[in-house]
Order: structure tokens, then sequence, then C-alpha cells
């Protein structure tokens, strides 16, 4: 048996292919990802296993067979074979009679109670921002992309952090683009930050983060820095009642002990002693947005046995404010969600169709950019990029990334 490490994975994915060489391959098994956009409380698909006990009536003895469903995963891994190359568009169309690149984005407005919390606690839970046609929008989107799983989601899925999930989903699948130009997604994040501009920085398709992840702080946004990015959950399921809700520290985004470089975070640690009772649990249902500090601490604990019967469906990530500047984090772990060839330098203005702006409105020329293939990861920056780790201390740092899963 050959065994390959996690790092070693992100090189081979990371390598394998670029966006200007992109050539669309359908070759997934409907059994990988059954009826996924469909609706998140699907009932557990598990296999029986029998087993007898004695009962009794009228004075006799029978023999009953009861069944005790085993409790088996509602989505396989992906074989190697069944990843895609290229940009995927499945048709889907928007709702609310929405026109593709022509439609205005759709707003929603949030309170200033809502902003003040956010500022304050460090993250937000804003409920119903998306209604049921944005929902069954989001489950098919990702329905599909399950079904047709792309090369740029073989490191993460290979490595267990979730059972499935892709990084810059937006680049190579066409719905995720169409929800970030056209929903209100791009308004709410504009009013938490109070800025007249929001870019989409780095994105997340997440199912099912296994047994979840310990306390961390999120590194992984793009780059910019702390105070330029908001980051982003929006749900698409009911969390269950047992496990899956995120939990935060809240005041936490305002702690100077935790170094920047660092995922993993020891809440008991010097300096977090007024932050870490202070606990705020969210119950997400389909629909709702969470937003916070990337600085804020959290965690998702999964099911002890890592086994998820249900859906846990989230697309996430951060985005950036207006007039923020582009901060090459090359040589650290913060680089894996910039692995672009854009031609910004540290210090240009973060304008490029490689991070679009959604609000207060899309780009045509950025959006053709991205359609035509041309925004995407680029295999010369990735070696150059990701080789820099290796021999900086930062690397060390880079690799406390993996301390966040759950212990196996």
């Amino acid at each position: 048996m050959v065994k390959i490490s996690s790092y070693s994975l992100v090189l081979m994915a990371a390598c394998a292919s670029s966006a200007s060489a992109f050539v669309q391959h359908k070759g997934a098994s409907p059994s990988f990802y059954s009826a996924l956009h469909q609706s998140s409380t699907t009932a557990d698909t598990a296999t029986a296993e029998t087993t007898e006990a004695p009962a009794t009536t009228s004075g006799s003895t029978l023999t009953l067979s009861m069944a005790s469903p085993k409790r088996e995963k509602i989505l396989r891994e992906p074989a190697l074979w069944e990843y895609n190359f290229g940009l995927q568009d499945h048709q889907i169309p928007l709702p609310h009679g929405l026109v593709e690149r022509v439609s205005a984005p759709e707003k929603y407005e949030i309170t200033e109670e809502q902003i003040q919390t956010l500022e304050r606690d460090g993250v937000v839970h804003i409920k119903g921002v998306f209604d049921a046609e944005w929902v069954d929008y989001l489950r098919k989107a990702t329905g599909e992309q399950v079904k047709e799983p792309h090369f740029w989601a073989f490191a993460g899925t290979a490595s267990k952090l979730y059972d499935y999930i892709q990084r810059n989903v937006w680049q190579t699948n066409k719905a995720f683009a169409n929800f970030y130009y056209h929903s209100a997604m791009g308004h709410v994040l504009a009013q938490c930050g109070r800025t007249d501009e929001i870019r989409v920085s780095t994105d997340l398709l997440m199912v099912n983060p296994n047994k979840g992840f310990k306390w961390h702080q999120d590194n992984q946004n793009g780059p910019i820095t702390w105070e330029d990015g908001i980051r982003f959950w929006i749900t698409m399921d009911e969390t269950p009642a047992e496990y899956g809700a995120p939990v935060y520290l809240k005041g936490s985004h305002n702690n100077d002990c935790v170094d920047e470089q660092a995922v993993f975070v020891d809440i008991d640690m010097n300096g977090l002693e007024e932050y870490k009772d202070k606990i705020a649990e969210f119950r997400t249902m389909p629909g709702d947005m969470l937003i916070w500090h990337p600085k804020t601490i959290h965690k998702v604990d999964g099911p002890s046995d890592g086994i998820w019967t249900t859906y846990r469906r989230v697309l996430g990530g951060t985005v950036a404010k207006g007039g923020t500047k582009y901060c090459d984090k090359t040589g650290s772990g913060g680089v894996l969600s910039d692995l672009g060839r854009h031609g910004l330098e540290d210090g240009d203005k973060l304008q490029s169709p490689f991070f679009p702006i959604v609000y207060p409105r899309f780009d045509n020329n950025e959006a053709e950019n991205r359609d035509e293939g041309k925004v995407g990861r680029s295999p010369k920056d990735i070696v150059g990029k990701i080789g820099g780790l290796a021999g900086k201390a930062s690397g060390d740092k880079f690799f406390s990334f993996f301390k966040v899963l759950g212990s196996r």
C-alpha cells in the first residue's frame, strides 16, 4: 500500500491541470450523490442488521425479528476516475425570474442591531436571507457538483476533511458564480462591513464535515488582511439537534495572543481567559447566513463516528471590503487560497476577475473572463507559492491546519 501525505495530495491536485487547459469530462457514478439536491432530512439509508428477541403473548414465547439500523454515510468518496476537469455548467435556471448576467443582484435589508452584534461579538446569525427557491437552487447546484466531482476537490475530499469540499467552486461551476452575481449575498455582506463594495476573495463548497473541526481561526481568507475580510456561511439544510451546530467564542476576534498563522487554537492558552466561556451556538436552518470576523475562534462538532446520515451542505468563504489591497502570502499557509496567476503584486488594489465584484453589481468583463476559462489556478504559481513553504518556519504553522480535524 502506498501512503500519500496530505501535503503531497495538495501538490498533486495543484499541479495536475490549469484553467487554460480545461477539458470537460463526465464520468461520475449516479450512486455517488443519490438525491443530493433534494431535502436535507433524507432518511437513514442504512442496511438493517437482524437480531432476535423473545416476546411473550398468551403464555407463548415468540421469536421476533428486530431490525436495527447500521449507520452508513449518505455520500461515498468518489473514485479517482470519477473526477472532472474544466468548466461546468449544469444549466440551472435562476429563481425569481432573474436573467443570467442581465438582472441586477437582489437586496436584503438587515438591521443596525445585527451589524453591531457582528462588530461586538465577532459573529452574527441572520435568519431566512434566502427563500425556498434560492435554497432549492443551491441544493441543485451542489447535487450536480457532487455528482460530477471536480478535480480541485480531490485533495480536500481525499484527506477526509469533508465528504465533499471544493475551494473556489465559483471559478469552475457557473451556477455558484451566478449565485454571487444575482443573489442578495453581496448586499447583506456590504451592510455588515459598512462598505460600498464587496468582492469574493475565496469560497468553499462544503458537504458534511465528518467528525468536525476543533477550536480554530480561519486563515484561508485569500490574499487580504484580517480586517479587510468578512467570513460567511450560507446553509442549505437544517442543523441536526445532536451535532453540527457551529460554536463561537464571542468577542474573540479582539484577542491579541493567537498567532495569525495558527489554525488550531488552545482556548485555555494565556490571553483567552475573557473569551473562552462566552459561548454562542447557532443551529442554522436552510437559507440562513452566519457571518463572522476571520479571527473569531470557533468549532463544529460532527457525529462521534464521523458518519453523516443526512446532508449538511454549506456554501461559505471570505469576501473583501471596498478599498482592500492585495496581500501576498507566499511562504505562508494562507497562500492556499490564492493560487491563481492574476498578476497582482503586494499592495496593489484588489481589482481582478480572480476576485470578482458582486456588490453593488457584478462586472460583465470579469464574468466573461470566468466563462472563457481565463480565471483559475496556475500550475506555475502553485509550484512557486506552495513550494515556498518547504524551507520556511511558517511551514510548521501551516501544518497546524491538519490539527483542526477531530480525533480519529
